[in-house]
């Protein structure tokens, strides 16, 4: 038959592939990597060397190395050296505190609730206790107004209700005086641990990239090489099955087409048959028209039966019999 176009070779393809991925993200890299010069200072950027790798075939491939320079004006430089000098302050300060804050926590949270409930009651006694004892008093001489008389059961009933009323006020007073004193207690405890986080979260300038609108970034579309050699490959494999069906064409319609090469020019080899003949492409003379076929004196070498000698003394094949 006619040879088929050779399949195209997978790692070449992929090499050559992986080279213009490579290319495709310098090339990008390079054009996104735009200088960039605004109020705060300048971002440039400069190639200051090669670096490489080894592929999977074991080349060495090399890339290019760059650099990116932050450069600050002179009023933004003042003020990072200031703030910097200012860090580095209070970042002394908090390492000397941090070392009494070693000690500070080895110490463990402690709060007395009876503390804090004396020290609630003797806040607050001098104004409760002397309106407790006005409001006994007030009681008395109501039950006393209206008929009551001490040891009697409506008496004892009502004094016992201001002593509850009272104990209630006072307990709830407790409570309160120690929940106050319990969040004081932690405030103090925390106060030194606050200020030395506070000493270590300083401000920080602002880079002058950071500033910037920036460049535009550019998307530079890969190319395909892996899929354009298959497309190539398909192509000329389809040309080739077309050929072939051509000339096989020919044979099934058993016409004795001249294929002396006496009468022939610009012969050119293209495939074998599945007998071994050689097929060619080549001009009759005095005809512009290529044509595809077989050599007639070729043919008498294999199936001789399937060539013939015309009246002009020239060689005929029947393609049906000599494929």
């Amino acid at each position: 038959m006619v040879s088929s176009p050779k399949p195209p070779d997978p790692v070449a393809t992929a090499q050559a592939q992986a080279g213009m991925n490579r290319d495709t993200a310098i090339t990008q890299q390079q054009l996104n990597m735009t200088d960039q010069i605004n109020p705060w200072g300048s971002v440039t950027y400069d190639k200051t060397g090669t670096d490489g790798f080894y592929d999977s075939q074991g080349k060495w491939v090399e890339t290019p190395k760059y650099s990116q320079t932050t450069t600050y004006n002179p009023e933004q430089q003042a003020i990072f050296d200031k703030t910097t000098e200012a860090q580095g302050n209070l970042a002394n300060i908090a390492a000397d505190q941090s070392a009494f804050l070693g000690d500070y926590l080895d110490k463990p949270f402690e709060f007395n609730n009876d503390d804090a409930s004396n020290w609630a009651y003797d806040l607050a006694s001098q104004r409760i206790l002397p309106q407790q004892q006005k409001n006994a008093d007030a009681l008395r001489t109501q039950l006393i107004n209206s008929g009551l008389r001490p040891g009697t059961a409506a008496w004892d009933s009502e004094m016992s209700r201001m002593t509850n009323a009272n104990t209630d006020q006072l307990n709830q007073l407790a409570l309160t005086g120690r929940s106050q004193a319990f969040s004081e207690a932690q405030a103090t405890r925390n106060q030194p641990i606050n200020e030395i986080i506070g000493l270590m979260s300083g401000s920080q300038l602002a880079n002058p990239g950071s500033q910037s609108p920036g460049s535009p970034q550019t998307g530079v579309g890969g190319v395909d090489y892996t899929g354009l050699v298959n497309q190539q490959y398909q192509a000329q494999l389809a040309n080739s099955q077309a050929k072939m069906g051509g000339l096989f064409g020919l044979a099934s319609a058993g016409i004795g087409l001249f294929s002396d090469r006496r009468l022939k020019h610009d012969i050119k080899r293209v495939g074998t048959l599945f007998n071994g003949m050689s097929v060619y492409t080549f001009k009759y003379k005095g005809d512009a028209t290529t044509h595809m076929g077989l050599m007639a004196d070729e043919v008498l070498d294999v199936v001789p039966e399937a060539v013939n000698l015309d009246p002009n003394g020239f060689y005929r094949v029947d393609y049906g019999r000599a494929a």
